[in-house]
């Protein structure tokens, strides 16, 4: 893997898990230290991350790890809402829906990993990424697809705010258990509603949240 690869997952990494906060100044010396390459293979890691809309250069300043304004957020479930609704539509229309089965017996036993600490939360949020690249899969439509992609990237650092809050975390895990449960049946229309009401309940807590507020995210 070339270093600008490297550095790029590295930062994106760190970015999305929020090691590296909203406001925080990504210094070409110090992060040329830390990750071990040179500043011109970091130049392009930064150059990819800007276009992603995670850092954004400011003038005095240097490259920043942008913030997430919760209008943004609003706008962005607008787009997203359509789009994911009738990816499960289209997954559940799929003829191989076989992953779907044990995906939901999965998120049926989500709250094991919920209950852990922070590792095991972690293995929640993959689940949850499976499930996502389950109905990718399934649904099969490049265009869809690529206009999801963009869109996942802010979604999946978003997601992490509910990591310390187990209340919200058990309910997103029973909406996802639904929404596997219909794909697996074969219920487009049911797998779409379940999508929606899981969107919602996903954009009302981000609105609310006291963490929101706390980890830099502004009206």
């Amino acid at each position: 893997m070339r270093a600008s690869d490297r550095a790029y997952s590295s930062l994106r990494a760190d970015i999305i898990q929020w090691r590296l906060s909203p406001g925080t100044v990504l210094a070409e010396v110090e992060q040329s230290r830390r990750l071990g390459i040179s500043r011109t293979p970091l130049r392009e890691a930064l150059a990819r991350l800007t276009t992603e809309g995670l850092v954004a250069a400011h003038p005095g300043r240097g490259v920043v790890v942008t913030h997430i304004s919760l209008d943004r957020m609003t706008e962005l479930f607008d787009v997203r809402i359509p789009l994911d609704c009738r990816a499960a539509e289209l997954a559940a229309n799929a003829p191989d829906r076989r992953a779907f089965e044990d995906l939901t017996r999965r998120f049926k036993a989500a709250p094991n990993l919920i209950a852990g600490q922070d590792p095991e939360q972690l293995a929640y949020y993959t689940l949850v990424g499976e499930l996502d690249a389950a109905i990718d899969a399934a649904a099969d439509n490049a265009y869809l697809l690529q206009a999801q992609r963009q869109l996942r990237t802010h979604l999946v650092r978003v997601r992490q705010l509910a990591k310390d809050n187990p209340i919200r975390l058990l309910a997103s895990a029973t909406e996802h258990q639904q929404i596997a449960r219909s794909i697996h049946l074969g219920n487009p229309d049911l797998a779409a509603a379940a999508t929606r009401v899981h969107l919602h309940n996903s954009l009302h807590h981000l609105l609310t949240s006291e963490p929101a507020q706390q980890h830099g995210l502004s009206a």
